[in-house]
């Protein structure tokens, strides 16, 4: 099957009330519409590549299938809709760029000043119209902290329709079912319909949720790897089973720098709050900064494969991981011009091409606003929106 017709395949179940077969194969073409390309990296190791979407990320599966969804959904009306978004990173550029022009939808995307690189702060702040991007005073924890705020504050949802394109909304996790279809489907084709091992590099735990919410449909897996960095909350609960956040720690793979996963319940309650039901289909490792670095300049040698700090935690991750004579994939979830410094540090030539390649973008001139982590003002600002 293409990946639009698996697309088709997997949503009409949750959407066949809702939408008409036309209405969902129409949305389906349309969100899909780049390559999810399978690729060997070595012998045992294949990697699902995830950035060929406009913002170079995971994300833009499921914000443009969310975009399109609540703009068929939610008609425009006299109340104006705000999509208020968390980000670490990638998901502010997918969620700006999916809803850009949207009519009746004004986004505001909170990220962690000074905390994401440049190339995915331009994708937020070079926009404009109905994209409003806020550089908030704090880490990533903060700017999640506020969204909640927000949605549990009644008196605001008197006067602003609020909802949200981070992953706190389903309409996100259901789309990004689809590609672990399409990965396990194609490496079944070429190992005998083994079913794989599949790595998924974890921050707030969306996308690894969305991969076990396939699972349970029936997507065959053999077990699951979540690599975190040194944010390691959820591999230190399954080892110790005290569930303890901590502050923010600043790494390489920013995108997965979450101190207190949103995601972690949801994927707790799937598993009846059963910690060995959880250990049973995932495995849980952390990787440190160092090893990403050593990770990327490696398999770069080795293998002519350029990784991003995420897709390189996902590497090492599964090859960790892989048992006996085991194969398996991890999810590429950015290309490696989102995160051109580190790139630079350990492979110079490679970041040359990139910027060569990619030099208009890294020139973008945005505009953002800055706030406080108090919850008043972001408050007083949507309610001026």
């Amino acid at each position: 099957m293409s990946l639009s017709e698996i697309a088709f395949s997997v949503l009409k179940p949750f959407l066949g009330e809702d939408l008409g077969a036309d209405e969902l194969k129409e949305m389906v073409e349309s969100t899909f519409s780049f390559p999810i390309p399978l690729k060997p990296v070595d012998e045992r190791i294949q990697v699902l590549e995830l950035f060929h979407g406009p913002t170079q990320a995971f994300k833009d599966v499921g914000a443009r299938f969310l975009s399109r969804l609540m703009s068929r959904l939610h008609p425009v009306t006299e109340k104006k809709m705000v999509v208020l978004t968390a980000t670490s990173g990638d998901t502010g550029g997918a969620v700006a760029h999916g809803f850009y022009k949207v009519p009746g939808i004004d986004v505001v995307v909170l990220y962690p000043d000074g905390k994401i690189s440049p190339y995915q702060q331009n994708q937020m702040t070079s926009l404009g119209h109905n994209i409003h991007a806020i550089a908030v005073d704090g880490a990533f924890d903060d700017c999640q902290r506020l969204v909640k705020q927000a949605f549990n504050d009644r008196s605001l949802r008197q006067d602003v329709a609020v909802t949200s394109a981070n992953s706190i909304n389903l309409g996100r996790l259901l789309p990004q079912m689809v590609y672990y279809f399409q990965g396990v489907a194609r490496i079944m084709e070429q190992n005998g319909q083994k079913p794989p091992v599949v790595c998924v590099p974890s921050g707030n735990f969306g996308n690894i949720t969305a991969a076990v919410l396939a699972h349970r449909m029936g997507l065959p897996v053999k077990r699951f790897v979540a690599a975190t960095n040194v944010n390691d909350v959820v591999p230190r609960f399954l080892n110790s089973g005290n569930y303890e956040p901590k502050d923010t720690i600043v790494t390489l793979a920013n995108a997965m720098d979450v101190g207190d996963p949103s995601n972690w319940p949801r994927l707790f309650e799937l598993y009846n709050q059963d910690t060995d039901k959880i250990k049973k289909e995932i495995a849980a490792t952390v990787v440190n900064d160092r090893e990403i670095q050593e990770t990327i300049k490696t398999v770069f040698s080795k293998n002519s494969y350029l990784l991003d700090p995420h897709s390189a935690t996902g590497y090492l991750g599964l090859s960790r991981e892989l048992k006996g004579e085991e194969s398996g994939f991890f999810v590429s979830t950015a290309h490696p011009v989102k995160f051109l410094e580190t790139i630079e540090a350990v492979l110079p030539d490679e970041a040359l091409k990139i910027k060569r390649e990619f030099g208009d973008a890294f020139e973008a001139k945005g505009t953002h606003e800055t706030m406080n982590s108090s919850y008043k003002e972001l408050k007083e600002y949507l309610l001026k929106l």
